[in-house]
C-alpha cells in the first residue's frame, strides 16, 4: 500500500502504529517555508519532517541524502519506530512527499505510504486540521539498512551516458530540460544531461485532484518515452525532489528497477 487515500487516513488516523509526517518543502524562489507553515495548520497527530534538516550537512548540493547514522538519529528524535506505518504528505498535493517516501525506502523502511492528493485534497474535503507544534513522542531507536541500488551518483551517470544500460529520465519542466527556461537557483546554467529524456513530474499528477494519474494513464505517459515496467531507469530533476515523483509514478505502473540521481542537474551543471 504505497499510496493511501484521504478517506483511508481519516479512518485510520488514531491507529497506534500510524505515524504522519508533514514533508512540505517549497522551491527556493517560492517565498514559502514548510516548517513555518506547519504550526498554522496540519493534519492531526502529524510531525514536521524537515527535508533540509534530513540532508547531508557536508553535502555540496541541496538536500542530498544524509549519512545513515544521522538519519537514524533524527528519526529516533522524532520517536519513529521500525514497526511504524509512516504516512507522508505535503502542502502542495504531491511534490516533496515522494522524496521522503524514497528516502525511507533507501534506508530500508518500506512501511511507508504517500497521502494521495496531500494536504490540498485533505482540506478540500473539509477533514479536520490542527494548529500548533508537532506532537511529542518518546525518543525511539530507529535503525536503518541501506538499499544501495536506489541511489545513483555522478560517476555512474557518466558511465551510463556511454553504456546506456539505464534510461535517464529528467522530471523538470520541458523548458528547463531544453534550457530555454531559467533555473530557479541563481547562476545555474540550463540544459540537460546527454542521452536523457524528459517526463515532467507535473504530467504524472492530475492537476485538479492533485493525485497521481491512474496506472493506465501513467503507462501511457511512460510509453511515449519508450519506457515500460521492465525498464531500468534513473530519475533526475533539479535537486532530487521532483525526480522522486516520477520514480513513484514508475513504481505505480509496476516498475521496480529504478534509482534517483541525488545530485541531479544542480550537481551536473556545476561541473
Amino acid at each position: 500500500m504505497s499510496l493511501v487515500s484521504t478517506d483511508w487516513l481519516d479512518q485510520n488516523i488514531k491507529n497506534a502504529n500510524i505515524r504522519i509526517l508533514d514533508c512540505s518543502w517549497h522551491m527556493p524562489n517560492s517565498d514559502r517555508i514548510g516548517k513555518d507553515e506547519f504550526p498554522l495548520e496540519h493534519i492531526p497527530n502529524s510531525n514536521f519532517f524537515d527535508i533540509d534538516k534530513f540532508s547531508d550537512p557536508k553535502g555540496k548540493f541541496p538536500h542530498t541524502i544524509p549519512p545513515k547514522d544521522q538519519f537514524e538519529k533524527l528519526c529516533s528524535e522524532l520517536g519513529l519506530k521500525n514497526s511504524d506505518h509512516i504516512i507522508v504528505y505535503d502542502s502542495l498535493g504531491i511534490l516533496s512527499s515522494p522524496r521522503v517516501w524514497w528516502m525511507f525506502n533507501y534506508f530500508g523502511h518500506n512501511k511507508i505510504s504517500i497521502l494521495d492528493g496531500g494536504f490540498i485534497k485533505w482540506k478540500l474535503e473539509k477533514k479536520r486540521v490542527e494548529k500548533g507544534l508537532s506532537k511529542n513522542y518518546s525518543r525511539s531507536n530507529f535503525t536503518c539498512s541501506i538499499k544501495e541500488t536506489l541511489l545513483t551518483k555522478i560517476e555512474q551517470i557518466k558511465e551510463n551516458i556511454n553504456s546506456k544500460i539505464s534510461n535517464l529520465v529528467d522530471a523538470r519542466s520541458k523548458g528547463r530540460f531544453l534550457g530555454i527556461e531559467p533555473e530557479p537557483r541563481p547562476g545555474l546554467r540550463g540544459g540537460s544531461i546527454e542521452n536523457s529524456c524528459n517526463l515532467p513530474w507535473t504530467e504524472c499528477i492530475d492537476q485538479k485532484t492533485k493525485c497521481f494519474l491512474t496506472k493506465e494513464e501513467l503507462k501511457e505517459k511512460f510509453s511515449k518515452i519508450n519506457i515500460d515496467s521492465n525498464s531500468k531507469v534513473i530519475f533526475s530533476c533539479g535537486s532530487g525532489i521532483s525526480a522522486c515523483i516520477t520514480a513513484k509514478a514508475f513504481e505505480l505502473i509496476g516498475g521496480k528497477n529504478f534509482s534517483i540521481y541525488d545530485g541531479s542537474w544542480t550537481e551536473w551543471a556545476s561541473q
